[in-house]
């Protein structure tokens, strides 16, 4: 995912959403709605959650250092990591207590009217905010289905976004779905059950966000795709004949690690090896542009050796099949 295309989404979600929470907070002055309360929350933990992926993206670009030689790329993941914890629990368990305590201590909505004008306004803002997030999506996720491209994407500012921005949608329709019930009613009931839905759809997405997150954080190989273009790159059948073991590892969303054991012809001389490397890494750097770090080490190929299968103390886990689905 470039940059520019997560910020775009990221900064219209930002604008939306403070211009939410005030007019939420605004209605809940007016209306007393727990709904409008919570809802007011959300927003607000929405915005602050946006403000943390401009700054994980900022310090993702800082140049590399002794102490940190890959570089700091994976700080868009802790980032990100972050906007799961604050969605899970200012947000979800937020509406969740306050929905409780609407449940126990219900109370006639007043002036009703200022919850559904603010919720008709938030639902248009943020139909606005995840078009933006849609369109720059579709520019990446080409024939992948949704849940495929929030289960892949190595950059996790659009899929955040994604998944705030169709649960704000979703949870400002439980929202005036309470209220509406609660003013037909006349039982402030409704309200409270419309918050609690809202904190567990809230607390869903928290957590569906903290296993993807989670993952790219422990570290994830490069896609099939990619991995396919490296291999075929790296073999070119004269000066490379195989590939023994291969290792891929995202350093960053937009920085990849290739290490691979490489196989050449056993009459080589020490600078044709050099040359062969050196060839090999200029054809994946064209394939794979993402492929910054590469280490080859060459090897002669055995098969009495390959027969006797991966060595664990050599290579932790052995050669790495295409990567699985995480």
């Amino acid at each position: 995912m470039s940059a520019s295309g997560g910020t775009k989404a990221i900064v219209a979600a930002l604008g939306a959403n403070l211009a939410i929470a005030a007019s939420k907070f605004v209605a809940f002055a007016f209306s007393g709605s727990s709904s409008m309360l919570a809802e007011g929350v959300h927003s607000l933990a929405d915005s602050g959650n946006q403000a943390l992926l401009l700054v994980g993206g900022k310090k993702a670009k800082r140049e590399a250092t002794p102490q940190h030689p890959f570089g700091y790329g994976r700080e868009r993941y802790i980032y990100a990591f972050l906007v799961s914890i604050v969605l899970f629990s200012i947000g979800g368990m937020f509406a969740i207590y306050e929905g409780y305590e609407k449940i126990t201590h219900p109370h006639d909505l007043e002036h009703w009217y200022w919850p559904v004008g603010v919720l008709t306004f938030a639902i248009i803002a943020e139909s606005f905010s995840f078009r933006t997030a849609i369109q720059e999506s579709n520019a990446l996720r080409g024939q992948l289905s949704w849940k495929e491209f929030v289960r892949r994407a190595k950059a996790p500012e659009l899929p955040v976004v994604l998944l705030e921005d169709f649960g704000a949608l979703i949870g400002l329709i439980l929202a005036l779905g309470g209220v509406g019930l609660s003013v037909l009613t006349g039982d402030g009931i409704w309200d409270g059950i419309g918050t609690i839905c809202i904190g567990v759809l809230l607390v869903l997405i928290a957590l569906v966000l903290a296993a993807e997150t989670k993952s790219l954080l422990l570290g994830e190989a490069a896609g099939i795709e990619e991995v396919k273009k490296i291999e075929d790159a790296i073999v070119d059948g004269d000066t490379v004949t195989r590939i023994i073991h291969m290792r891929t590892l995202h350093l960053g969303p937009e920085e990849l690690l290739v290490a691979a054991k490489i196989a050449v012809p056993h009459e080589d001389t020490a600078a044709e090896v050099a040359s062969a490397i050196d060839a090999a890494e200029a054809r994946i750097r064209a394939a794979v542009p993402i492929a910054r770090v590469i280490y080859l080490e060459p090897d002669i190929y055995s098969e009495a050796e390959a027969a006797k299968g991966a060595d664990p103390e050599a290579s932790p886990g052995g050669p790495a099949p295409h990567p699985a689905e995480h």
